[in-house]
């Protein structure tokens, strides 16, 4: 099994790694002081197995797992114990391992890896009116190294700002370096609509309609001539 190990602690990943080799069947491909790099290569290619810390700075490892939309078999590795039943709601987590970890409990792990299936791919055609291509109902976010995961149905309103967009939700507010295109693409169409060439608003959080603008929360966006006839054709009118 190719495998690789996040932990953010330098020593526990030697640990982990000289466990690694003594079992013929695995393969340590690469180690990560971080669940952000991990995700970077994990876009990239197969991993069988993942050694994975719960408590590491920014990003815990619930946070990494989250992420993932069709994970690998994944063993959690950690001194708190706290966290066992949670773990198990994973349908990808196949053993709690609490440090220091010995040969016999960590063999015991890899037998259980080995005899445990794989979780299920999801169908990427399903639920394509969500407009994200695995059929989820969130988008995450990059900021400062920390991926937030958002509802899109929380979502109010877009505003480009120079090389930033500000997502506006229900809840928060988040700036983030990216386009207006960019993130247009990631929302379904029958809910976002672009309404002037630095807005892309949730149509279904619209107030009210006032002239060339648009009430959402407590916002008022400016509506192009151009995008209104698109507009008023979205709005189930009576």
């Amino acid at each position: 099994m190719n495998c690789i190990i996040i932990d953010d602690e330098e020593t526990a990943r030697l640990i982990i790694q000289q466990l690694c080799s003594q079992v013929e069947q695995l393969n340590v491909i690469e180690e990560f002081p971080n669940a952000i790099q991990a995700i970077k290569f994990l876009n990239q290619h197969h991993i069988d197995l993942i050694f994975l810390d719960i408590h590491m700075p920014d990003f815990t490892g619930f946070d990494f797992i989250q992420t993932l939309k069709n994970p690998p078999k994944i063993i959690l590795t950690t001194s708190d114990k706290n966290f066992a039943l949670e773990a198990f709601e994973y349908e990808c987590v196949v053993d709690y391992l609490l440090k220091p970890i010995a040969l016999p409990r960590f063999l015991k792990a890899i037998q259980k890896a080995e005899s445990t299936k794989t979780p299920e791919v999801k169908d990427k055609t399903e639920d394509s009116s969500s407009g994200i291509s695995s059929g989820e109902n969130d988008l995450y976010i990059n900021i400062d190294r920390r991926l937030i995961k958002i509802d899109i149905p929380t979502i109010n309103v877009i505003e480009a700002k120079g090389d930033y967009i500000l997502i506006k939700t229900q809840e928060s507010n988040y700036t983030v370096h990216s386009t207006l295109k960019k993130i247009e693409e990631k929302l379904p169409e029958d809910t976002f609509l672009k309404i002037h060439r630095s807005y892309v608003i949730n149509i279904k959080r619209i107030i009210d309609i006032e002239d060339n603008s648009v009430l959402i929360d407590k916002d008022v966006i400016p509506v192009s001539r151009s995008n209104r006839p698109e507009l008023m054709k979205r709005l189930n009118m009576l």
